[in-house]
């Protein structure tokens, strides 16, 4: 199915909108939108190698009580509810769980509610255990969810300090047939694949460390998919939040390339990527290809 299917507006537009919140109303979510996104979440896209990724809407009353407990250590005042994702341990496991709870994320937004990806410091047994989760899943991150409160100087001051607003230039990030050449993405507006890796680059990431990097062929229907690891990070986490990034940059692609009007899917195709030579510390994920 379509991802887009799963939203009633256009997905760049909840992209351009979407932004990390981290104090809240203190107010469960209205059940209008709890009953909407309670129906998506039985639902949700398919996630691109087939992992089943399981979504809890978590709901604590006495949230403030209990916030330092889940391990979010004050980072996250006033949530009364959280999302909590899940996922069994997998090849693709984690890419699949970054695509799916950035396309819940994404709906959230649509709904008006607030959201922040939270994944570093995570308690993850306190939230798999609140969420009566089986032994056997991994919970790689969870979100809070609500009317968000965007006043106070320490979301601000957090903001700044992850530099959650800034993205990198794409020439960075995307690059035409190998590493050596960056993608002209000036001369390409309105096409498809330019809207799309926009997209892509607007998303979140795990300390905004932005690991995603996405060679094009020349024909422009085939993308290969990289992480560009940071040295060191994966010592602040148990779980590999740098392919939960990839993930989610993977949603952000293939929405676009979905609301422009160009189907296709994720393959795991390295053979078709190996003459490509990678930087240090880069390794292949994925390839997208369009139908």
């Amino acid at each position: 199915m379509n991802p887009i299917d799963h939203f009633d507006g256009n997905p760049s537009d909840l992209v351009a909108r979407r932004a990390s919140f981290r104090t809240f109303d203190r107010k469960a979510i209205d059940s209008e939108a709890r009953e909407v996104l309670v129906d998506w979440m039985n639902g949700p896209p398919a996630a691109p190698f087939g992992n089943a990724v399981s979504l809890h809407l978590l709901e604590r009353f006495d949230a403030s009580a209990k916030d330092a407990k889940l391990g979010t250590y004050g980072m996250i005042r006033g949530a009364v509810n959280f999302l909590v994702g899940a996922v069994a341990p997998a090849e693709h496991d984690m890419e699949d769980f970054g695509f799916v709870f950035e396309m819940a994320l994404l709906k959230a937004t649509e709904l008006g509610l607030g959201s922040c990806w939270l994944g570093g410091t995570l308690k993850r047994g306190a939230f798999a255990s609140a969420a009566d989760l089986s032994r056997d899943l991994v919970v790689p991150a969870v979100s809070p969810l609500g009317r968000a409160v965007d006043r106070r100087l320490t979301d601000r001051a957090m903001r700044f300090f992850v530099g959650s607003k800034k993205r990198k230039d794409s020439g960075l990030l995307f690059f035409s047939e190998d590493f050596s050449k960056d993608l002209d993405l000036k001369s390409g507006a309105g096409v498809a694949w330019v809207q799309a890796l926009e997209m892509l680059r607007l998303g979140p990431s795990a300390s905004n460390k932005q690991p995603w990097r996405v060679v094009a062929e020349g024909d422009r229907k085939r993308f290969h998919f990289f992480v560009q690891r940071n040295a060191g990070y994966e010592r602040f986490s148990s779980v590999d939040l740098q392919r939960v990034d990839m993930g989610i940059a993977m949603a952000h692609f293939a929405l676009g390339m979905f609301e422009n009007g160009v189907s296709g899917q994720f393959v795991d195709e390295p053979s078709s990527a190996a003459n490509i030579e990678l930087p240090e510390r880069s390794s292949y994920i994925a390839s997208w290809i369009s139908d």
